[in-house]
């Protein structure tokens, strides 16, 4: 199987050094709904331009609409999807279920690819997504190659992962923390990484405790299984995607990685690199010490003090090269550039590998010492390697194929095209050679200059004989080519019919602890909602009244036999009410015959998307807590489905495969650890168990009298994640179902615009 090269574009220069340097497709965002909102993207005419040119070239083009789309915005995306359908995009890559509703049924003719954004980690989820309509899945980062292997073994459905660029600690699409701390949402495309912030924990180290390495599976790339290697990197400029492309591509072509040019590409832009879980799990993937761009290690400091430093260097370094140091206790490293530079104690314009060097410093407050890491962070040679070639501007754009009928007759000449017609009168002689007649007719209409047509189809009807001169076939061609109409491509929103509504104030509770519930008359709840671990046992909650447990499945699910056997008993035992909270439950439920209720974390932001989640088997959803109040009342007002509205939640502001332990994992009993965590004056709690990591605001998200406003069908109070007491759960349900005020609680999003 041919493996597809894909690389990033944020802008159109990104995107021409892309294509210039091998890459089979592009991915990209537009002005709106992309998950990289602040880089600088395409508008229609630039797309337009860069569709046309790259499908010159045989190579394609993918628009990401890839962010969760609020009630009002869905005009908009309309707009978005009929830029995708003129300019000819070859797919789009979805996060939301609205919008995969709308493209699925108004606009066929884009392929639907699943973002990594709906967090796809095994080949349950990815089944799930075939049956929706997904052509292709793009699995998540976290995964193994034998977990890889899975997925992409799945008939007829396409599969596409990362191999290079930047890591999130969170699976994607599994992350609120931007969203719930600031209002700047990842699911909407303008993360403000938080967790790349520093941390200090019960030790009082003060640490980057989720700042991920970058990935560079290099030479691995051969072992992928999957069709698409995928390249990060929508916010680098068009130097990086070069530098990057230009790697991979000799590696698919050559079967081996070149030191030169890796090299080049931790010039441009690195964080220190590894593998994450591609080979197994792996606890070396945090650069806990420093963040951001580090660059090729090149030497460690010989001496060091205020006015230079002093260390052998294994690269070239020229003046004007940018130098940064390791510096124990600065959150970055110290950055400078060489302008006075020496080698045997003259001055130089460049070293070469293997000189002692000698570097005058600026003004400095660090302190340098014997040993400290040295990196060459930019080159100017390196910014110079990666020239390549583009079209003029409007060389390429995308075209209409048209059919035109000529009809050529003694008294005119008619030319018409759908709807438009144009007739030129004259009186015409029999032609000596019909077949020049008929070449010049063709040479005529092919003429399509600078109009958005493209001639797909001429028929000639000269049945007379005719001859006709080419300046009035030239005549003709203008006119009828000034009456045809460009194409307009304008999707309508599907009508979705509201379901009944009343007025009746139902609660759930949901917990994963249900012995503390027992000090809770659960007369006043409809439904106890038992989130499943590994280790069920029903005898946990026994006491409650089986009619109104709901089985709720995990998001993240990396043991599913397990699941599936501990699933398989408990229907058997009756029960019928279950609950997902990502796609992979479709597939291990029988969802046609049990109520199945959606959790948040498959996110619903419009009404499209209640639609298509009970397509998809919902019987009810529930409406995220990054959301806020004015969405979740248009959601509620015109929903298919029954809808539920957490209350009390502690929101999993991100949850992670990388394992926050110091411990190395032969040392680890992998049972449930709680570390505190702070941040300034903000408190969270880390819980790490089965090398999994949950990260948690100590104030628990609670929206009081705001659930009031909201006239949805059901209330919820959830105690899962946190360790409660049955006093401390009593006390919180009674003061949540009373909408009472709770102390330490944080309302999130429901006072401000995500």
């Amino acid at each position: 199987m041919k493996k597809e090269l894909l690389a990033p574009a944020g802008d159109i220069e990104a995107g021409y050094a892309a294509l210039y340097y091998g890459a089979d497709a592009v991915y990209l965002g537009l002005q709106q709904f992309s998950a990289r909102a602040t880089a600088t993207n395409f508008d229609e005419s630039s797309l337009g331009e860069f569709v046309a040119y790259a499908h010159s070239i045989k190579r394609k083009v993918f628009v990401a609409v890839n962010t969760l789309v609020q009630e009002s915005e869905l005009e908009g995306l309309l707009n978005i999807l009929d830029i995708c359908v003129r300019t000819r995009a070859d797919a789009v890559i979805i996060q939301d279920l609205g919008v995969a509703k709308i493209v699925h049924e108004q606009y066929p003719q884009l392929e639907m690819h699943a973002s990594t954004q709906m967090a796809v980690h095994n080949r349950e989820g990815a089944l799930a997504l075939q049956r929706l309509g997904f052509k292709r899945v793009v699995v998540a980062r976290e995964l193994t190659l034998s977990e890889i292997k899975e997925i992409a073994s799945i008939p007829d459905l396409d599969t596409e992962a990362f191999v290079h660029g930047a890591l999130c600690y969170s699976y994607s699409g599994l992350c609120m923390f931007s969203s719930m701390t600031t209002g700047k949402s990842a699911n909407r495309g303008k993360c403000l990484y938080p967790c790349r912030s520093e941390f200090r924990d019960e030790k009082g180290r003060e640490k980057h405790f989720f700042s991920m390495k970058d990935m560079a599976l290099e030479k691995d790339v051969l072992k992928m299984p999957v069709l698409s290697l995928k390249i990060e990197g929508r916010k680098k400029n068009a130097l990086y995607v070069a530098a990057v492309t230009d790697y991979y591509r000799r590696i698919l072509d050559k079967g081996k990685s070149d030191v030169v040019r890796a090299q080049n590409i931790q010039q441009i832009f690195s964080r220190p690199w590894c593998k994450f879980h591609f080979n197994g799990r792996d606890k070396n993937v945090i650069d806990r010490d420093f963040v951001g761009h580090r660059g090729l290690l090149i030497g460690s400091l010989e001496k060091g003090n205020n006015r230079n430093i002093v260390f052998k260097t294994s690269h070239q370094i020229e003046k004007h090269d940018g130098i940064q140091i390791d510096v124990p206790g600065n959150e970055k490293p110290f950055g400078f550039s060489v302008l006075n530079m020496k080698v045997n104690g003259c001055n130089v314009y460049e070293a070469k590998a293997g000189d002692m060097v000698e570097i005058a410093l600026p003004p400095h407050d660090c302190k340098l010492e014997k040993g400290l890491n040295v990196y060459l962070a930019s080159a100017s040679n390196v910014k110079g390697a990666y020239s390549y070639s583009k079209p003029k501007p409007r060389e390429f754009r995308p075209l209409q194929k048209i059919n035109v009928t000529v009809l050529i007759e003694n008294s005119r000449i008619v030319a018409t095209c759908g709807e438009a017609r144009v007739e030129i009168e004259g009186v015409f002689e029999p032609a000596q050679n019909i077949f020049k007649v008929q070449e010049a007719v063709e040479k005529a209409f092919a003429k399509t200059g600078d109009t958005c047509f493209v001639l797909n189809k001429l028929d000639v009807v000269n049945k007379e004989g005719m001859f006709v001169p080419v300046s009035l076939l030239n005549e003709l061609r203008r006119k009828l080519y000034a009456e045809i109409k460009p194409e307009i491509t304008k999707g309508t929103l599907p009508v979705i019919d509201s379901a009944i509504k009343t007025d009746k104030i139902q609660w759930i509770i949901k917990t994963d602890q249900p012995k503390i519930l027992k000090n809770i008359d659960l007369q006043d709840v409809v439904e106890v909602i038992v989130l499943l671990d590994e280790n069920v046992d029903s005898n946990d909650w026994r006491f409650i009244p089986k009619n109104k447990v709901r089985l709720a499945l995990p998001a993240v699910c990396r043991n599913i036999n397990v699941f599936k056997t501990n699933i398989a008993q408990l229907l058997q035992q009756g029960y019928k009410k279950w609950e997902i909270a990502n796609y992979w439950g479709l597939s291990v439920l029988p969802y046609k015959e049990i109520d199945l209720s959606f959790d948040y974390e498959i996110y619903i932001f419009n009404t499209q998307a209640t639609a298509m989640a009970a397509k998809a088997g919902a019987s009810r959803i529930t409406l995220s807590p990054e959301d806020m109040p004015e969405n979740w009342q248009k959601i509620v007002k015109r929903s298919i489905l029954p809808i539920v509205l957490p209350v009390y939640e502690d929101i999993a502001l991100f949850t992670s495969a990388a394992c926050i332990r110091d411990n190395a994992c032969k040392d680890c009993n992998r049972q449930k650890k709680r570390i505190v965590l702070r941040r300034g004056i903000e408190e969270y709690e880390a819980v790490s168990e089965n090398c999994q990591t949950v990260m948690l605001n100590r104030k628990s998200w609670y929206i009081g009298k705001t659930a009031l406003t909201i006239k949805a069908d059901f209330y919820r109070v959830s105690f899962v994640h946190k360790e409660y007491t049955k006093e401390l759960a009593e006390k919180i349900w009674y003061q949540a179902k009373n909408y009472m005020t709770i102390s330490e609680t944080t309302t999130g999003n429901t006072e401000r615009k995500i």
